[in-house]
């Protein structure tokens, strides 16, 4: 796991500009604050920061190769499920290597794929590849982007980095904001719409893309996408194929030169990965697993039961704890914590987002990063299995819009007058929702509540998902720390998009196929459990804590939200707790706190990125 950056430009030459790629890749120091290395060449520079994970004294970067007189060089963000199957292919084909490092393979798998190599690997990635006599290169993403890219082209750069901070230490690249980062902070966030960053200018690729660029032309690609098809399988062949494609997929992300550990929430998502994990350590180390679990002080005195988070964690992690024997780990935070820890977790994403959310992932992974340096989590279930309240709240599924962002009118309302005169956030939002759904495909045969579901799985696995998944990779990565998710394996999304919604929602409970296909595998109290989120703080003295932050904050007229935000209505959420907000800001866990958390956010991003706002 690494940060990667690099800059392409074939109208100057940009070999003697060092000091620019250095600034660039140490912004990305805590991605990877084992080494550094950088390739610098009349066309194309490439910056890497490596968190090492794989074959620690082979898998250094930027990685060249030679064949047939050309010269390739790689900068990889990433971890490959499948290096054992590439390299015996590499091999029957003549190629050799000097170590057993990831990088290598994918070097050499492009190679001998060419543009067609991503179809081929099943892992976590983000990668750049320089072909020196073509003078091209060649740059990908993941199948759900679990891994950042992000690109600008800007006065004949072609400039592209993991997060957006190290483009900032180009200085071509300007931060500066329009309507359409508007919409996406206030309309969309902290979710966004894939390819879209706040920020004017500045693209994401999208998950599942490439991108060719020489001389002659800049070419974007889609390698990979969902197809609809008949799910001919009966409930128990179902089954058993999902246990097999999920043991499958937590073994090979189990594979790590450094301590490795495993996320456990109680829930039924970790409790799966839990069982296989610690049965593999058994019999292929003799080890125990180490898991480790996050909670707060006094958590269970200020537990406040709802439809969204039904109970708290701590009985049935002991339980999975005791009855797989894991060397578990309670990671404890307090309060005061989560709220100074909002700015980092705002740098770490380079946006606002999640609130206390983010920042307690940030500061659990600090802590678990003291024992350990790779962790698999349980994250992206409930996208693909439908476990979200969504899937079956009525309101939600007829609702016209993202159901975890229901809270349209009091988004506009947060603008200030000017602005909300010129940006119409539900037009904004209703484009976007309407687009992403003209992307479903359906079966004849697909029953009325089929179509309704397919169309929520897919609306929460590339949006829900995403921000998901961005908040583990910021947050976790900022720790120099890895997480890998085998929920998200793409064998595992692929086949269970076609799983009727029947079948998925068996006995009409949240992943209930899931909870049938485990049944012989988890202790009952874990199969029968309610879906319960990640848990949030309910200790009152947070909302006390940002309740004043955000206070001071507007009695400061020269802070820049000020400027954008209507401040009446903010002063209105302040006196009310967020209760002016009818429904969550986002998702389940972003109330009143985390709405007021989330405003600071903005606050410090505005006074950090200091962004030209041109609207």
């Amino acid at each position: 796991m690494c940060g990667i950056v690099g800059v392409v430009n074939y109208r100057e030459d940009i070999s003697r500009q060092h000091t620019v790629l250095k600034n660039m890749t140490n912004a990305l120091e805590k991605r990877g604050p084992d080494e550094q290395g950088m390739f610098l060449e009349k066309h194309c520079n490439l910056g890497h920061r490596r968190l090492s994970i794989i074959d620690i004294e082979n898998g250094k970067q930027p990685m060249k190769f030679t064949v047939d007189d050309v010269t390739y060089t790689i900068v990889y963000n990433g971890q490959l499920y499948n290096t054992k199957e590439l390299r015996e292919t590499l091999l029957d084909n003549g190629f050799k290597f000097k170590g057993h490092s990831d990088t290598e393979v994918l070097l050499k798998s492009y190679i001998f794929y060419g543009k067609d190599v991503c179809t081929h690997l099943n892992g976590i990635f983000a990668f750049a590849i320089w072909n020196s006599k073509k003078e091209e290169i060649f740059i990908a993403r993941d199948h759900f982007g679990i891994k950042p890219l992000y690109y600008s082209l800007v006065n004949d750069n072609l400039i592209f980095a993991s997060e957006v901070k190290a483009i900032f230490e180009h200085p071509m690249a300007k931060p500066m904001i329009d309507k359409t980062g508007i919409a996406e902070l206030f309309g969309i966030g902290p979710s966004h719409t894939p390819g879209i960053s706040p920020f004017q200018g500045i693209d994401e690729l999208e998950p599942a893309h490439f991108i060719v660029y020489n001389k002659n032309c800049f070419k974007k690609e889609e390698y990979w996408k969902l197809q609809t098809k008949e799910h001919t399988d009966d409930l128990e062949t179902t089954c058993e194929n999902l246990r097999f494609l999920l043991k499958d997929s937590i073994e090979r992300q189990l594979v790590s030169d450094v301590p490795l550990c495993c996320l456990l929430s109680g829930g039924l998502d970790s409790s799966i990965i839990t069982a296989y994990a610690s049965q593999y350590y058994k019999e292929k180390y003799g080890q125990k697993l180490a898991t480790f679990s996050v909670d707060y002080v006094d958590q269970d005195k200020n537990f406040v039961k709802s439809d969204f988070q039904p109970n708290s964690d701590n009985y049935y992690i002991d339980l999975m704890a005791k009855k797989f024997d894991t060397d578990h780990h309670k990671i404890v935070l307090d309060t005061p914590e989560l709220y100074h820890a909002l700015e980092d977790a705002m740098v770490a994403r380079d946006f606002p987002g999640m609130a206390d959310v983010d920042s307690s992932y940030l500061l659990f992974f600090r802590e678990v990063k003291k024992q350990a340096k790779v962790a698999l989590s349980g994250e992206c279930s409930d996208e693909i299995f439908g476990g979200y309240p969504w899937y079956f709240r009525e309101d939600s599924l007829k609702s016209g819009t993202f159901p975890w962002s229901l809270a349209i009118l009091e988004r506009q309302n947060l603008l200030n007058s000017e602005i909300a005169k010129k940006i119409d956030l539900k037009s904004y939002i209703d484009e976007q929702y309407q687009n992403s759904l003209a992307k479903v495909e359906f079966l004849p045969s697909d029953s009325e509540i089929n179509k309704l579901e397919r169309k929520l799985i897919y609306l929460t696995s590339n949006w829900f998902m995403q921000t998901l998944l961005d908040r583990t990779d910021r947050t976790s990565m900022y720790n120099g720390f890895e997480v890998r998710v085998p929920f998200c394996d793409y064998r595992i999304v692929e086949y269970c998009w076609n799983i009727p919604w029947e079948m998925k929602a068996y006995k009409g409970r949240e992943k209930g196929l899931l909870r049938h296909a485990m049944k012989d595998i988890l202790p009952d109290e874990i199969i029968n459990r309610k879906k319960s989120p990640y848990p949030k703080t309910h200790n009152p003295n947070y909302t006390k804590i940002v309740k004043e932050a955000l206070s001071k904050i507007m009695e400061n007229a020269n802070a820049p939200i000020n400027q954008l935000l209507n401040r009446e209505y903010i002063l209105e959420i302040i006196k009310t707790e967020g209760k002016a907000f009818s429904r969550p800001w986002f998702g389940q866990l972003m109330t009143g706190p985390q709405l007021m958390a989330y405003l600071i956010q903005v606050n410090s991003w505005l006074e950090k990125y200091q962004p030209e706002i041109v609207v």
